[in-house]
């Protein structure tokens, strides 16, 4: 298993229910990620449904709980990708990260439909992938 940083995570003794509910979440947000018509809302909710699996596979995989620190979403997909063995995860996953802080910061990004549609097949697949995981 991978190590975990104490300045990112701390050891926590999540419930079932609770991770359930980060499990939930990120399907919630995925369903509207595929639906809204809008590209940028549906990039915006791909990225926190990566984020949302990723804290429930951390829960579940690693029994930590991520620290709201400068860089906990590096982290975040970082682990992801660790525990899933495929550096893709956090190599789109970071890009859109990126893509989400320029919109934010610089409000200068724009997402177009085919990247927007791509993103929801990747997220779709790393959500598979990560529930096969979160029950084993």
């Amino acid at each position: 298993m991978t190590s975990f940083e104490q300045e990112y995570f701390h050891k926590f003794k999540f419930t079932q229910a609770q991770i359930d509910r980060y499990i939930k979440s990120a399907a919630r947000d995925l369903n509207i990620a595929r639906k809204d018509p809008f590209t940028e809302v549906r990039f915006t909710y791909c990225y926190q449904a990566l984020i949302k699996i990723g804290i429930a596979l951390l829960a579940k995989k690693g029994g930590v709980k991520v620290r709201s620190v400068v860089g906990h979403h590096v982290k975040i997909l970082n682990k992801l990708s660790e525990i899933l063995a495929d550096p893709d995860i956090f190599t789109i996953g970071n890009a859109m990260r990126m893509k989400r802080n320029k919109d934010l910061y610089d409000a200068r990004e724009v997402v177009t439909k085919k990247e927007a549609d791509d993103y929801v097949v990747f997220i779709e697949q790393v959500i598979e992938r990560a529930n096969q995981a979160l029950k084993n």
